[in-house]
This record gives structure tokens, sequence and C-alpha cells, in this order.
């Protein structure tokens, strides 16, 4: 048992219940903790009450047997306790139940959400593992990526892989979704493209292919947009095909203007049927293709979106830095504009002919 010090000692603050005391020993002390206070009124007895509360709690003591074991307490010390006092108690300890059950469901969800939390854990590290550490390399050419999420998890992915024989695959994707099922369907898509990774397949093929895998394999609510091309670094032609994805730009350094690229084609998942169409755009020296997903261009500035034209003013001046500066740049620059906030994945890819 805790022995009750004189007023004035250090006790209460060095003393740790669960260290000194079992679950049997709660009635002793709560008595004479309770009988000390009620002869002394010792505000050191309150800070050991407040540490008794907290060793209950540990040791998942309800609120109704708290109340049981004052009402017992009383009753000894007390023997002739007016009998609306001795009715009183058991009144509230039926109240207390009600508090005793939302306690224990409380612990319940915290106990799920911790759970939550760690499968998110694993899911952030699985999606990590499906990004590429390092971009490769290509001569002729200046790569730079950036991806930030909103949250924890990304609904984005990107990939750049070298076919060889001088060709350069580029994919860029939004899954519609968050959460485990987003990381999910990225996993799946970085495993189907990578049974794809043929130079000789045009991108409208890959496309073709993922629709099918997706449409078979993905929850009807999740769909999936992309972006896929081919760079040949001989000639420097950038084809591609687009499912449902924010059209790029392509960038003309001689007179410092943006285009539009054309694209066209339904969303991965939506339909078996679909079909998609190949395009093709020629890089002069220093022009560059800009390859972004729709949180880009939809995040929030002043209330409204940002829009292509005001991205396309956020791009022009970072233009001349290497890809990978420039990106990040950009990227610096929207999220001042958002007031430093995102409310969706942010991915920006830049590929310029040196």
């Amino acid at each position: 048992m805790i022995p009750l010090r004189p007023v004035g000692c250090d006790f209460w603050q060095t003393a740790v219940w669960g260290e000194f005391m079992k679950r049997d020993d709660v009635k002793k002390q709560y008595e004479d903790l309770l009988s000390d206070y009620l002869l002394n009124r010792r505000e050191d007895l309150l800070y050991a009450a407040q540490q008794l509360s907290k060793w209950m709690i540990e040791q998942r003591i309800s609120p109704e047997e708290i109340v049981n074991l004052h009402a017992a307490v009383i009753k000894k010390m007390v023997p002739d306790v007016p009998q609306a006092v001795v009715d009183s108690f058991d009144m509230l300890i039926e109240i207390m139940m009600g508090y005793g059950i939302a306690y224990k469901e409380h612990e319940s969800l915290i106990h799920r959400q911790q759970e939550l939390e760690y499968e998110i854990e694993v899911a952030v590290g699985m999606q990590q593992t499906l990004l590429p550490e390092t971009l490769p390399t290509f001569p002729g050419i200046d790569i730079g990526v950036i991806s930030v999420p909103a949250n924890k998890m990304s609904g984005d992915y990107y990939n750049v892989v070298d076919h060889g024989r001088g060709k350069m695959g580029v994919a860029l994707s939004d899954i519609i979704g968050k959460g485990i099922p987003a990381a999910l369907c990225m996993s799946m898509i970085k495993y189907a493209m990578d049974g794809l990774q043929e130079g000789s397949l045009r991108p409208s093929e890959i496309l073709r292919r993922l629709n099918s895998v997706v449409e078979r394999n993905v929850d009807p609510s999740m769909f999936i947009t992309m972006v896929y091309g081919i760079y040949n670094i001989r000639n420097h032609r950038f084809f591609y095909a687009t499912a449902g994805h924010e059209p790029g730009l392509v960038f003309r350094a001689k007179d410092r203007t943006f285009e539009n690229l054309p694209t066209r084609g339904l969303v991965l998942g939506v339909s078996p049927e679909a079909t998609y169409t190949d395009y093709a755009v020629d890089l002069s020296p220093g022009d560059a293709i800009i390859l972004f997903s729709d949180g880009v261009t939809e995040c929030r500035v002043d209330g409204d979106f940002l829009g292509r034209e005001n991205l396309r003013r956020v791009l022009l001046p970072c233009m001349d830095l290497p890809a990978q500066k420039a990106v990040e740049a950009v990227y610096q620059e929207i999220y001042r504009m958002a007031g430093y906030e995102l409310n969706d994945d942010q991915t920006l890819m830049i590929i310029r002919r040196k």
C-alpha cells in the first residue's frame, strides 16, 4: 500500500500508482485517500487522486465501478449516511454505466483508428516503391519531375523508362480515388505497364491494353486518366496518346510561347471497347513537353481554379532553368499562390530538348 505522507512532501510528484498498486488494492487505497482528504483537504491528495484516475483508466476500470467503490467507502466511513444519499448512488451508477459503454466504444474506435493509420503507413511505403527513385538520363534531353500528395497517400503515378534503341517511355496518370484503394490501383497499373514496356508498341495500343486490365480488375467507382508517350531521342519526336487526362503543353523556345497538346480518349476503365488516338509533336532545340495532373490546374487560388492560362504565366519565367529546378520552382510558386494548401495531388513533368 502507498503510505500517505505529511503535508509539504513531494511524494505525489514522484510516485507512479501503477508501480506500487495491484487492482485488488484499489479499494483500500481509495478508502485511505478519501479519508485523508476529508480530514485534511490537502492539495497534494487531489493530485494523488488524479494519478489514481490515470491508473484506473489504464486498468480499464469502468466509471460505474468507480462510483460503486466510492459509495462503498462512504457507507463504511459514515455508517449512518442518509438512505436518500445511498439511493442516489444507485442512480448515479446506472447513469455511469452508459458512460462506461461509451468509453469502451471510444477505446474500440481509437484502436481501429490506430490500425487504419498503420495500414495507411504500409500503403504509403508501398506507393513509394512504385515510383522511380531516380530518373534515367538520355543524351540530348533534360527531364524534371515533382509529385506532391495532398495527403499522406497520392493518386498520381508517373514513370520514365528506357525502351532502348533511342526510345524513352513516359507515363503520367491520375487515379480518381484516394487512400488504400488508389495505392492498390497504382500498383496494378505499374505492374501492368511493366509487362507492356515494348518500344515497338504504339502509345494508343499501350492505353488500349491498360484499359482492358483496368476495366476487368478495378472497382467501377474508380477511374484512371493517363497520358503515355514515347520520345524518340534520334529525331526528337514525341508520340503520345491520352485517356481522359489533362492536356499537356509544348513550349516553343524560339518565340517563347506555349501550345496545347491535342488530346482525345476515354478514361481507363469505363468501357472495354474504348480506342485511343496517337499524336506526334516535333521538338526543336530548347523546346519542351510539359505534362501535369489536374491537381495543378485545379488548385484553388483566391477561390478559383489556377487554370491553364495562369499556369503558363507561372511556367514562362522558369523555362530557362534546368528541368528539375524548373518543376520545383513552378510547384513552389503555385503552392504560394494557393495559400500553402493543397486540395489535390500535384504532379508536374518537363521534358526539354537540349
